[in-house]
């Protein structure tokens, strides 16, 4: 699958210093930046100072908070030395992008705090091409990004953005930069990093929508898999991610995530939500493993994990898991996990929605 890097992070830079150069003769400092409160220069002064940062944060492995350091600007510094600044360093970000082993992953606050290698590259694209725009409505001139990077920015970083007609004017109607026919102006916005979670000897790693489709498709999602791919449960999980994606429904954190194992940074199996809890706060969860990784206790850890995490939520007062009555193994493994099984009611109720012969299993705080 195609994924974020510090080639792309470089091109969009390239692009932006492409756009800027043909109005270094223009007072960046008396003309507003589209819709924005700060005037062009400081808007230019913004987009290299955000740089510096997210390849600070990355290379240093920031943790707690943001790297205690920032960029000044020699006195006299003309339009072209800011450009060139922009691209000195976009050229760090990017390098920090390439360097970055996979999973290794830096403080950001929004909105999981932490993002990695390529949610910071996303995060630095994001920031060239929505100011480049910015800069260009303020001063009159034409700019259209490369479609292809708008699209990757979408998905890495709004997987909660249902996708417009095309990737750039959806990604200026997120941002509060522009209309969509039949969409509310957007008002206040964040994006959205993927979340990770601890989970003993694994990582639970959100898997975006991107990856996803490539999961579907038959790709490995980015991911090193033990044994070449995942168990056929993972696939229809991101198949059904997609479809909430394309809906407009998705909710990253009730999405799902690949468990990564510590030792070798190989992916053993995939767990996740049904969807987003109900107005009875319920949420439902599934798992599998790779053959390779069953009788390990991975699944128990990971059950454990999500769900604890779940119910430390407002949003969510029960998780539930629906199990065949003959898969004894997965059984034992939410019963391992706090699981106990529901009441002749609550799985009655169940088998009414579906005929199968299922088990119910429920975990509350």
């Amino acid at each position: 699958m195609r994924t974020m890097s510090g080639d792309q992070v470089q091109r969009a830079v390239e692009h932006c210093a492409a756009v800027l150069r043909t109005v270094l003769d223009r007072d960046w400092r008396g003309v507003g930046a589209g819709r924005l409160e700060w005037d062009c220069r400081r808007t230019a002064f913004h987009v290299a100072d955000d740089l510096i940062a997210y390849a600070g944060q990355l290379a240093g492995r920031a943790q707690d908070a943001y790297v205690p350091f920032g960029i000044t600007l020699d006195e006299g510094t003309d339009n072209a030395g800011l450009v060139h600044v922009i691209e000195t360093t976009g050229a760090l970000l990017a390098a920090a992008v390439r360097t970055a082993p996979p999973g290794v992953r830096a403080f950001h606050p929004y909105p999981f705090r932490s993002a990695d290698r390529e949610g910071f590259a996303a995060m630095g694209i994001a920031e060239v091409l929505l100011h480049t725009h910015d800069i260009a409505q303020g001063l009159g001139i034409a700019h259209e990004p490369p479609e292809d990077l708008a699209e990757s920015v979408l998905t890495l970083l709004f997987p909660h953005v249902r996708p417009g007609p095309a990737p750039w004017p959806t990604l200026l109607w997120a941002t509060g930069r522009g209309d969509l026919p039949g969409r509310a102006p957007v008002t206040g916005w964040r994006w959205c990093n993927n979340l990770v979670l601890p989970a003993g000897r694994l990582t639970l790693t959100g898997i975006r929508p991107a990856a996803a489709h490539d999961l579907r498709l038959g790709g490995d999602g980015g991911f090193e898999w033990l044994g070449g791919g995942p168990y056929d449960g993972t696939r229809e999980a991101a198949g059904l991610l997609v479809e909430a994606y394309e809906t407009g429904v998705h909710r990253p954190e009730f999405g799902i995530f690949a468990l990564v194992r510590h030792e070798d940074g190989r992916a053993v199996g995939g767990i996740g939500f049904h969807g987003a809890p109900d107005e009875e706060r319920r949420v439902e969860i599934g798992y599998d493993l790779v053959e390779g990784a069953r009788g390990r206790g991975y699944a128990t850890e990971a059950v454990r994990a999500l769900t604890e995490w779940a119910l430390a939520r407002e949003d969510v007062g029960t998780v539930i898991a629906t199990i065949e009555a003959d898969n004894v193994a997965s059984q034992r493994v939410v019963s391992r996990a706090g699981f106990v099984r529901a009441t002749v009611e609550e799985e009655r109720a169940a088998r009414e929605e579906d005929a199968g012969d299922l088990r119910l299993y429920v975990r509350r705080p």
